[in-house]
């Protein structure tokens, strides 16, 4: 089975997450995305909203029965992404997994810890973001792993190739961002 992991705080989830979900079962030949609700985004100031409710948020925005959305890392204990990948594939040894990620993370990816090691042990899906696409295609990532790319009309084969692998799609966007709804007071830490 094919597995996207789509990682993040979804503090709030919002109508982008689902939009780059629905691209990602499409295009990638994913049978399933699990949405890893993560305790806290080592790389943000603030800690996000309580889990509880960034899952039912969650779970109201993407309501498919191929997308599960779970709060794994804080089970496994996991802070990192490298980590989680790691107990990942150690409990799932048949799943080949895939790390999904919009351009905005591509684009600052190598601050993420082991970003390497991911890199080389699990193939990355990458769905533009407005506003990212040139920071993300100038990346160190994207520059140090070029020669790993596979052409967005072969999208379809990224599960099934071994690592380094990665592939970048240009797809119709959505501008939507947690930040923003944050920002516009519709979701926060009001009474908190």
């Amino acid at each position: 089975m094919a597995v996207g992991l789509l990682g993040g705080s979804f503090d709030p989830a919002h109508d982008g997450h689902a939009h780059l979900t629905r691209e990602a079962l499409k295009r990638f030949g994913l049978q399933r995305v699990w949405w890893l609700v993560s305790p806290g985004n080592p790389l943000k100031a603030n800690p996000p909203a309580p889990m509880a409710e960034r899952i039912a948020r969650a779970r109201a925005v993407m309501d498919d029965p191929r997308v599960v959305v779970t709060d794994i890392e804080a089970q496994l204990g996991t802070r990192y992404t490298a980590q989680t990948l790691r107990r990942l594939k150690a409990l799932y040894p048949g799943v080949r997994f895939v790390w999904l990620m919009g351009a905005d993370n591509l684009a600052q990816f190598d601050r993420w810890q082991q970003w390497e090691w991911i890199m080389q042990n699990v193939p990355i899906g990458v769905i533009a973001r407005p506003d990212y696409r040139l920071e993300a295609r100038g990346s160190r990532a994207v520059e140090e792993y070029a020669r790993y790319r596979i052409a967005p009309q072969h999208s379809q084969m990224l599960p099934r190739v071994a690592p380094p692998a990665w592939c970048f799609l240009d797809v119709p966007m959505m501008k939507h961002s947690s930040s923003a709804i944050r920002a516009r007071g519709e979701w926060g830490r009001q009474g908190r």
